[in-house]
């Protein structure tokens, strides 16, 4: 019971990084990847690859794609239903906007923030529709685009919105990306600590995206 409540505060570290509707903007489809500056940012480069995550331990996922250098996965598991603090905390922590998170990765050896990916609830509901339950479940958002990419042989759509940081009070830079994988949809979030930089994760989440495959 002990343990599962320190995973659960650790997750509530960054899950609880801030808290966001907004009027939606539409990019339209930008295959590879176009757009300098905000929101999109397209001029920062992939970080440097060192594993990959999703093909089994510790996080086996409809997907896989490379690990940056410094960053680590580490698979959410579902809390002790026995314990009911637990279990609630991890309602809370866990699910958003229809999705439950599988998979953290964690990089703030490196830079201060993480990556987690998330699958839809409802397995029938349309990519699109699933990224913009899981940004509106924000909270505070403000300035939701989205826009639709290509990886290899997968139709991408990606979101950035900005997110209200109560304990800073200020608006903060966040992206994610939804796609269709056999019968899952599979979401991948970048997010920054409140102390962080948001342009810091942007490495990471690009090579993530950029080597997005469906799992074997």
């Amino acid at each position: 019971m002990g343990r599962s409540r320190f995973v659960l505060a650790a997750l509530a570290i960054g899950l609880l990084a801030g808290c966001g509707g907004g009027e939606q903007t539409d990019s339209g489809e930008q295959p590879g990847g176009s757009a300098t500056g905000a929101p999109w940012h397209d001029e920062v480069a992939s970080a440097t690859a060192s594993g990959k995550v999703g093909a089994g331990a510790p996080c086996p996922l409809p997907v896989t794609f490379e690990l940056a250098d410094g960053w680590r996965a580490k698979e959410i598991k579902t809390a002790d239903p026995g314990d009911e603090v637990a279990a609630a905390v991890a309602e809370a922590l866990t699910r958003r906007g229809g999705s439950t998170v599988r998979c953290e990765v964690d990089g703030r050896a490196v830079v201060s923030g993480f990556l987690r990916v998330w699958t839809a609830d409802d397995a029938d509901l349309p990519v699109r529709q699933a990224l913009e339950a899981f940004v509106a479940a924000d909270g505070k958002v403000t300035d939701p685009q989205y826009r639709q990419t290509q990886v290899g042989g997968l139709e991408v759509v990606e979101a950035s919105w900005l997110s209200h940081r109560e304990l800073l009070d200020e608006d903060i830079r966040e992206w994610a990306l939804a796609v269709r994988t056999g019968a899952a949809t599979v979401l991948l979030e970048a997010s920054s600590t409140s102390f962080g930089d948001p342009l810091d994760v942007l490495p990471a989440y690009r090579l993530a995206r950029d080597t997005l495959t469906a799992a074997p």
